[in-house]
């Protein structure tokens, strides 16, 4: 029995406490809550309705030494068979409001940039359109610095604010976080890199300087974005999104087709013919399923080609 199967109840009320009883869930299986449609259940996964709720529950995570993971859209994530230990923050659809003032877009962390995009678009305000189809949430959105098109975040976001993991006291304990807000130029964003990330920051919610254009417009090159997402990318299985980052002077998929590996598969899991960028799910595929596949990919590469291939797929949990 792992160590948090049973979490004592004194964490459980605090967490019921912080968010309400009926957004607490026990053993909740984290297949349900990625785009993979692969992980075994988390010890225990709350739904924070506001971002104070969401920052009082991982103080409580915090005070109580109890491991917490903030997970939005699970759409870049691969959670292993075992499970999580501990507490998922899930922000996805509780944590979720849009709203427009002016030229700017205020978006929920649990917000996917689709729903931001398309509020965009009612509004009359471009920027959002090449990131409209990640199938991401605004807080790991940022986290990651998303980006698709030869467009990102970093372009668009002008503020955000995040819950900042409080300090490790003199016992090793750590003490309450704080919310803070962060301007742009803060956030030492690269590919596929933030300080989000480095820091350990939890997204609440942000703020994008979008420019006036007509709705039209907008609309037309959000459906070119769509149509050509839809002929070259694998819609129609789950998976995490392209698992492996752009190399330098390389493409993954290509290496990886270049390597003979399309179609590839283990168990349940494949590289997909469509673009072998992607690993996808077949049906019934395992966390080890996509595991073995992913290690396979990167010895034949690294051997034919001698490149690294790095994941762009978070593994979490225990596998």
């Amino acid at each position: 029995m792992h160590e948090y199967s049973t979490m004592s109840d004194e964490v459980i009320c605090a967490l019921g406490a912080a968010v309400g009883e009926d957004n607490v869930l026990l053993a909740e299986p984290m297949s349900a809550h990625t785009t993979f449609k692969i992980g075994g259940s988390a010890d225990a996964v709350v739904l924070p309705r506001t971002p104070e709720a969401a920052a009082r529950a991982l103080d409580v995570c915090a005070i109580a030494d109890v491991p917490a993971t903030v997970v939005g859209n699970g759409s870049d994530l691969l959670v292993g068979d075992r499970g999580i230990r501990g507490v998922v923050v899930l922000l996805r659809e509780n944590l979720s409001d849009v709203r427009v003032e002016g030229t700017r877009v205020h978006a929920q962390a649990g917000a996917l940039l689709r729903d931001v995009a398309l509020a965009a678009a009612d509004a009359g305000l471009s920027g959002m359109e090449p990131l409209w189809g990640i199938p991401a949430a605004v807080g790991g959105a940022c986290h990651q610095n998303a980006g698709a098109y030869d467009a990102c975040i970093a372009d668009v976001l002008e503020t955000l604010t995040a819950y900042v993991p409080g300090a490790v006291l003199p016992d090793g304990s750590r003490g309450k976080g704080s919310v803070r807000t962060f301007g742009r130029d803060e956030l030492a964003f690269g590919y596929r890199e933030s300080r989000v990330a480095t820091d350990g920051l939890v997204v609440l919610d942000a703020v994008f300087a979008l420019v006036p254009d007509m709705e039209a417009s907008i609309c037309a090159r959000m459906d070119d974005y769509q149509r050509r997402r839809e002929e070259k990318q694998p819609l129609e299985l789950p998976s995490a999104g392209s698992t492996f980052k752009r190399p330098a002077g390389y493409f993954a998929g290509k290496l990886i087709m270049d390597a003979g590996l399309r179609g590839y598969r283990v168990g349940g899991a494949q590289v997909s013919e469509k673009h072998c960028g992607f690993v996808v799910n077949t049906g019934g595929a395992t966390a080890a399923d996509v595991n073995a596949l992913i290690e396979h990919v990167q010895a034949e590469v690294r051997e034919q080609f001698g490149v690294e291939l790095e994941p762009e797929v978070h593994r979490i949990g225990e596998f």
